[in-house]
């Protein structure tokens, strides 16, 4: 397994890693309206300025799979996915393991938006809630997320 920066060839490919995950996962967690809310947030274009940026990582199988993403913004991890198939077998740990290592070298603390089917895996790794957050979608529907903290090195 191998983690790269995503170039402008990968959108297409990092919004499939994106959009499946959500699309599969997230209608366990949250209603339809909120689903469409993650999936607009996740735009084509937020992934291209993201990509421009060189924020955007992709997670590598070592049979060439890319089966996810990660995208990190100075101290903030963002838009990890991994393809629903390849769950369960490390590579999310990998892409969280890659962005706090990442984001260690320049920063004390770590902050991530924790939706509700990631809590649980933030909470293991030693992340703390600070806000309760929710915004009405689409339908009069909720979401709802929490912004979580973790302290990576002292200052």
């Amino acid at each position: 397994m191998k983690i790269v920066e995503a170039t402008s060839s990968d959108i297409g490919t990092v919004k499939d890693i994106t959009y499946s995950t959500i699309k599969t996962v997230y209608p366990k967690y949250y209603p339809s309206g909120a689903v469409d809310f993650f999936l607009n947030y996740h735009s084509g274009e937020n992934i291209s300025e993201d990509i421009r940026e060189h924020r955007t990582f992709l997670c590598i199988d070592d049979d060439g799979n890319k089966v996810g993403t990660v995208t990190i913004k100075e101290n903030d991890i963002g838009r990890l996915f991994v393809l629903p198939e390849f769950q369960g077998k490390g590579y999310g740990k990998a892409l969280l393991d890659f962005a706090e290592n990442v984001i260690s070298r320049s920063y004390s603390e770590i902050i991530l938006d924790a939706s509700l089917a990631a809590k649980k895996i933030y909470l293991k790794r030693g992340y703390t809630e600070i806000e309760y957050r929710t915004v009405m979608t689409d339908n009069g529907d909720f979401l709802c997320w929490d912004i979580m903290t973790k302290k990576v090195k002292e200052k």
